[in-house]
């Protein structure tokens, strides 16, 4: 008998069973933009764009990088093409100038707006099925942000 495998079952693999909930996901949530003309990655850094402004956080590109744990570089250039549409501005830091300040024009404020509210109702259907045990699996996955890179 092969045992290259620790499971018997393949949904008894977190790991698969997590790749397989966040490929549907991120495939549905994809769809839900289509009609703001974004892709996921712009709809994050616009929706923590504005979760961080309404918050009092001065965004820069840094800050916006470590909050959505998406490299800089990436963070760059979505942002280069976010500004590009009218969506974004970014200006030099006041005291760094190494940094870029980060805020939505108010065009990207309108289309923000309507995307967090369609995505917020994806998110509801999607993870109905939690039910009352929602708040856990956040809380889980939050723990799962910790580990070690």
């Amino acid at each position: 008998m092969d045992s290259t495998f620790s499971f018997e079952k393949a949904e008894d693999s977190s790991g698969f069973l997590l790749w397989q909930v966040t490929n549907l996901w991120q495939r549905e949530i994809k769809k839900a933009l289509v009609a703001f003309d974004l892709t996921h990655s712009q709809y994050v850094l616009m929706a923590s764009i504005h979760w961080l402004s309404l918050h009092g956080v001065e965004v820069t590109q840094i800050v916006l990088s470590s909050h959505t744990k998406i490299d800089p570089m990436t963070t760059s250039t979505v942002l280069r093409s976010l500004q590009s549409r009218g969506l974004v501005d970014r200006h030099e830091h006041a005291t760094d100038t190494r940094a870029k300040t980060v805020a939505l024009s108010e065009k990207g404020k309108i289309l923000v707006k309507d995307a967090v509210i369609a995505v917020e109702q994806f998110d509801a259907a999607f993870f109905s099925p939690l039910g009352a045990d929602a708040n856990t699996f956040n809380k889980k996955l939050i723990s799962l942000l910790d580990f070690p890179q």
